[in-house]
């Protein structure tokens, strides 16, 4: 019969796991969904990330295709202008729209690529640091001072300067800048956690270091963590186009916005739309993930839930 209990029971744990996940999501969403601006965000990444999935598709032309015949076309709705080309040409005839829909997908990538290197490389250290202190946790943090000391654009570019301009060099860059704020909140969190029952309970019944530190602790820490990731992609995606701009981040005829910035800087007076419209794109793609940044701290920073 106590074998019968003890299924039962696991069966009844697990059965019960969708519905408290649903219940969690649901609260999440309700929190979140309160900032009308945090959704309004959501909404436009949704849509950038779906052009950036389907620019092969939505982009009527490639995006180093040129045409010899419209130079610096404006737009469609100014005089002069082509709907084959709805948002101009640029210096070398390419088409405006094409390139803004296919730097979408490097811009996402970049912060994707960036977010997910400092995400993992800080956790670990973190994790590391707050778990064995000591001398560790010294080394470690006094590393992070170091590189926190400087300002992370121009750390940023010596360390493009030393490895060399280009778009992969700049997303390493860029994520060991990123990567001692991952470090010290990893770390904060962890010490703020071993000093509960739980993890005090599961060294007394034997819990291997290793699983106490990824399977216990680190899943408590993860919500400031979010929303550092959050935050931190749109910065990764400013930090990458002002290298781009540069010319130290993504190399012509790259269709990244930061280098479409810096190939269109001669051209401001003549044809305002080759600065103007990845400006935007790199303007509304931001604000977008800082307004879903701050919607994610309301929703999983418990001291700001209401009661």
């Amino acid at each position: 019969m106590s074998e019968v209990a003890r299924v039962e029971e696991q069966q009844i744990v697990e059965d019960s796991r969708p519905a408290g996940r649903m219940a969690l999501l649901k609260e999440f969403w309700s929190y979140f969904s309160e900032n009308r601006g945090a959704v309004i965000g959501l909404v436009f990444f949704i849509g950038v990330v779906l052009v950036a999935v389907f620019a092969d598709f939505i982009a009527p032309h490639g995006p180093n295709e040129q045409y010899r015949d419209a130079f610096l076309q404006p737009p469609f709705w100014q005089e002069g202008g082509s709907i084959t080309f709805p948002l101009g040409t640029d210096a070398v005839g390419r088409d405006m729209f094409s390139r803004l829909v296919h730097g979408a997908r490097y811009s996402l990538f970049i912060g994707c690529v960036v977010v997910t290197g400092a995400l993992l490389v800080g956790v670990v250290l973190g994790l590391v640091a707050g778990f064995f202190r000591g001398r560790v946790d010294t080394l470690i943090m006094r590393l992070m001072d170091i590189i926190l000391s400087f300002p992370s654009l121009l750390l940023a570019l010596v360390l493009v300067a030393i490895l060399g301009p280009s778009l992969t060099n700049a997303m390493i860059a860029i994520a060991i800048v990123q990567q001692p704020h991952y470090v010290r909140l990893t770390r904060a969190a962890v010490i703020g956690e071993m000093s509960k029952d739980y993890v005090t309970a599961a060294r007394v019944i034997g819990v291997r270091r290793m699983r106490l530190m990824f399977i216990t602790v680190l899943p408590n820490c993860m919500a400031p963590l979010i929303v550092q990731a959050a935050l931190s992609f749109s910065t990764a995606i400013l930090d990458a186009a002002a290298l781009g701009f540069l010319g130290l981040g993504a190399q012509p005829p790259t269709p990244e916005w930061g280098t479409m910035l810096a190939e269109a800087r001669e051209f401001i007076l003549r044809a305002w739309w080759v600065v103007t419209l990845p400006g935007l794109a790199i303007l509304l793609t931001v604000l977008a993930i800082n307004l879903m940044g701050d919607g994610l701290r309301d929703a999983l920073d418990p001291k700001l839930k209401r009661s």
